[in-house]
């Protein structure tokens, strides 16, 4: 099972590693764009060579050396498995850009700001689907969310942000208004799609409340509070089951719930913030 699960991480990476190589070669090379990350600054600094002191740097020299400071973090503070695969796809990224071949899909900035944000932001959800990422603020977006429990991918907009600013001083501010734009679809993407930090307060009506609680924190290591009560109705007695999951686990304390009873009634909401013992899994 582990062996299968290597090849899927591995297939993830290599599939997200060409959909961004091909993206900064397309959309963000057509638009003039800075994609922000690490990326974006490799980019720029790509940039700033060839204008200023006309010498071309390849991006995977920059690229490779900018996110040595950022994998260590990643060893340190996220998951030394999380970070191997992340140096992976770094290094994939960084030669198929050099690589492949720069090729122009539309000439319309506006349609390249939106579709080229949301090609980022996919190939960055597939790569934290398989337990990776694209290196640079996503190792610091990762560090910070496992610090704080909570998504830390809208904060790192602004921090995009400083840097396209930066690059609109040097290069013209309509490019870094597109890369906003560009970098605002990918980060909302990205939030959509990766629900890891985000959690759902469930409560189950159950009348076999011992055997769900135990098959559920056996699947989770979640625990339950329980309240004891009656129907409105029937007057039976009742049993209410209160925890808090993360989003990613409700299909499967669902599928466990209507194997023990059918019968169950169960009410989800969202949880906007937690404060206390939650347990969290390893990153790997």
């Amino acid at each position: 099972m582990n062996k299968k699960n290597g090849f899927v991480r591995l297939g993830c990476v290599i599939i997200a590693s060409l959909i961004m190589a091909i993206n900064m070669n397309s959309f963000v090379a057509a638009g003039g764009l800075i994609p922000g990350g690490f990326n974006g600054l490799s980019v720029l600094i790509q940039r700033v060579a060839s204008t200023f002191f006309d010498f071309e740097i390849p991006f995977s020299v920059i690229n490779l050396s900018l996110n040595a400071i950022p994998a260590y973090i990643g060893f340190k503070m996220i998951g030394k498995k999380f970070t191997i695969y992340s140096i992976i796809m770094i290094i994939l990224t960084s030669v198929l850009v050099d690589f492949l071949p720069v090729y122009k899909i539309t000439e319309d900035v506006l349609l390249i700001c939106i579709f080229g944000g949301i090609i980022n932001g996919i190939a960055i959800s597939i790569a934290l689907h398989g337990g990776a990422s694209s290196g640079g603020t996503d190792f610091i977006a990762m560090a910070i969310s496992q610090k704080t429990n909570t998504s830390a991918w809208n904060y790192m907009l602004f921090i995009n942000a400083i840097l396209i600013l930066i690059g609109g001083t040097l290069f013209g501010w309509d490019k870094a208004l597109y890369s906003i734009i560009f970098q605002y679809c990918s980060t909302q993407l990205v939030d959509t799609l990766h629900n890891q930090y985000k959690k759902l307060t469930v409560f189950i009506v159950s009348k076999k409340p011992d055997e769900l609680m135990a098959a559920v924190m056996e699947s989770t290591h979640h625990g339950f509070t329980c309240l004891e009560g009656y129907g409105g109705y029937s007057k039976n007695p009742k049993t209410l089951l209160y925890t808090v999951i993360g989003e990613s686990e409700f299909k499967e304390v669902r599928k466990i719930t209507r194997k023990i009873d059918p019968d169950a009634f169960i009410n989800v909401t969202k949880t906007a913030m937690i404060e206390g013992r939650f347990y969290k899994p390893p990153i790997e």
